[in-house]
């Protein structure tokens, strides 16, 4: 019967947080995530702003990923401990045209990992996102370099993306959640999950609907 297959589906509710730098493109690569938009206008965000992304993740998974969009200025405050309770995962920002943003990643990355961690007292998963990708100058490789960054300050990868071309933004939001799941069932990480997603566009604050489609 119908009603016994609705009994069977999981659905988690994931809080993630998105951190780095004053306009790094956080909110723009939300937007572009949630509901397929892009301006150039945007307004500095102020404290903490929410989305919210509901992923049917397989027939009998759903996802609701709760997206926190914290200010550049706040890793200077005494509320990101606040901000930060309970995620279960993190995007770390840089713009790739701005190197200074790039160098305020290892601090927003001990300052995630001081305040916030799993049940099992390791760190929650962190992403790290090489914005703006569409405006980089040509350069020699640097994804080696890139790779070393990630493995010696605790990140599970890093992307470049785009928000304005639409670049690795879903790519990189599946392979965090990939690693939320799998920490969350106690799985071991699998690749072939991600080949199942599929994205519904909905807001944090119109969303309502239960049970799985």
């Amino acid at each position: 019967m119908a009603g016994g297959s609705v009994s069977e589906c999981k659905e988690y509710l994931f809080k993630v947080l998105v951190i780095g730098e004053l306009g790094v493109g956080k909110t723009s690569i939300i937007k572009r995530y949630v509901h397929q938009l892009f301006s150039q206008h945007y307004r500095a965000t102020i404290g903490v702003d929410f989305a919210l992304k509901v992923i049917n993740w397989d027939s009998k998974t759903l996802v609701r990923l709760q997206l926190w969009d914290i200010a550049g200025q706040e890793r200077f405050g005494n509320m990101t401990r606040v901000y930060y309770k309970e995620a279960v995962g993190a995007f770390v920002v840089f713009d790739v045209t701005r190197g200074a943003t790039f160098d305020a990643v290892s601090k927003w990355k001990h300052d995630l990992d001081s305040k916030v961690k799993l049940a099992n007292g390791n760190p929650i998963p962190a992403v790290l996102l090489a914005n703006k990708c569409d405006q980089k100058k040509e350069s020699p490789n640097s994804t080696p370099l890139m790779d070393k960054f990630c493995k010696d300050t605790g990140f599970l990868g890093w992307f470049e993306t785009s928000a304005k071309d639409n670049i690795n933004v879903e790519e990189a939001a599946r392979f965090l959640v990939e690693h939320i799941l799998a920490n969350d069932k106690g799985l071991p990480h699998e690749e072939s999950n991600g080949d199942r997603i599929k994205l519904d566009q909905e807001t944090f604050a119109a969303e309502s609907r239960s049970g799985c489609c």
